[in-house]
């Protein structure tokens, strides 16, 4: 009996994350930020419907993320969160969640008759997404300085970070490894968010920011390691294999390729962040997926890597998988 009431809390759960992302879009952790305010007023202010907005007001309360003193809302430490006004605000992470919401909705549909882009999703314009990569900085800072510093690089001078975003982990990576120098690859808009995190860290003296498409574009020349992190995931195994061969082109020879991602075990159920995270790119992509080390293995050797090793594994796409370039 409890592990089918289990279920049925897991399956309801959506009723929950709904009424949390409708508070994310409307925007309503920045609105009571601002001021504290009652539903009547918000409503007012903002043309919402007052006892719509009341119960949804009620229900952040009892998830904690929000005060209620008679009928005056305020936020709690938890829910300052998710106002954009907050210096580390994780409100475009609930806002991509909700982008999120809409592709899900068609799995159904997928599973029934194949196909995985009865939805595609909308691209984010260069504000959303401005603010999506520093919401993915806030929350991966923690981790990619835990995975920087279990691994041993010192024999490496130059890091090709390969789609390396606003700088997360050449930053961490940076920091662990004093004699390490960097380059950032990725798009043009991506790489001035990049300079500005850089900058701001200290440490654009020791970085190099050139913009490209791996897909379209070959990759800079002359590094001696390299870093693929939470990239494998939205390709198809072709499309990683040709990534595969672009980074080996690019590397020095003795150099270094790193994947950063989940890394599942061969019954593809563990890590079990993984196996969900494979029906996200069901869902998104044309042909992403999560991968087994086998595969990943596979896919290098064919790209003309050597020495493939698991490098390290875990359940927070933390697997990190190391390949040698003869």
């Amino acid at each position: 009996m409890e592990g089918k009431q289990n279920i049925m809390d897991v399956a309801k759960a959506f009723m929950r994350s709904r009424i949390i992302l409708t508070a994310a879009e409307l925007d309503l952790f920045t609105i009571i930020e601002k001021s504290s305010a009652s539903a009547e007023k918000i409503a007012e202010t903002f043309g919402f419907d007052q006892r719509a907005l009341s119960r949804v007001l009620d229900c952040l309360v009892t998830f904690g993320l929000l005060d209620k003193n008679a009928d005056v809302y305020s936020l709690t430490d938890e829910g300052s969160l998710f106002s954009s006004r907050h210096p580390e605000s994780n409100l475009p992470m609930l806002l991509h969640m909700s982008r999120l919401w809409v592709s899900w909705s068609d799995l159904t549909e997928i599973v029934a008759k194949g196909g995985s882009e009865l939805n595609p999703q909308m691209p984010m314009d260069l504000d959303s997404r401005r603010a999506f990569i520093g919401a993915m900085h806030v929350i991966g800072k923690n981790l990619s300085e835990d995975i920087a510093g279990s691994l041993d690089l010192g024999r490496y001078r130059k890091l090709l970070d390969i789609g390396g975003g606003s700088g997360t982990y050449t930053i961490a990576l940076l920091k662990s490894n004093p004699q390490l120098r960097a380059v950032l690859f990725d798009l043009k808009d991506v790489i001035e968010m990049a300079r500005e995190r850089l900058s701001s860290e200290g440490f654009l003296d020791r970085a190099e920011l050139i913009a490209g498409d791996f897909y379209a574009d070959e990759l800079p020349e002359g590094c001696d390691l390299a870093l693929l992190s939470a990239i494998i995931h939205q390709n198809s195994c072709e499309q990683n294999v040709e990534l595969f061969r672009k980074a080996y082109r690019a590397l020095n020879p003795g150099g270094m390729l790193l994947i950063r991602d989940h890394i599942m075990n061969e019954g593809r159920t563990w890590p079990p962040e993984g196996a969900m995270f494979a029906v996200n790119m069901l869902v998104n992509t044309s042909g992403g997926d999560t991968y087994t080390f086998l595969e990943v293995e596979r896919d290098l050797t064919a790209a003309g890597f050597k020495n493939v090793k698991l490098l390290r594994s875990g359940e927070r796409m933390d697997g990190v998988v190391g390949a040698i370039k003869a």
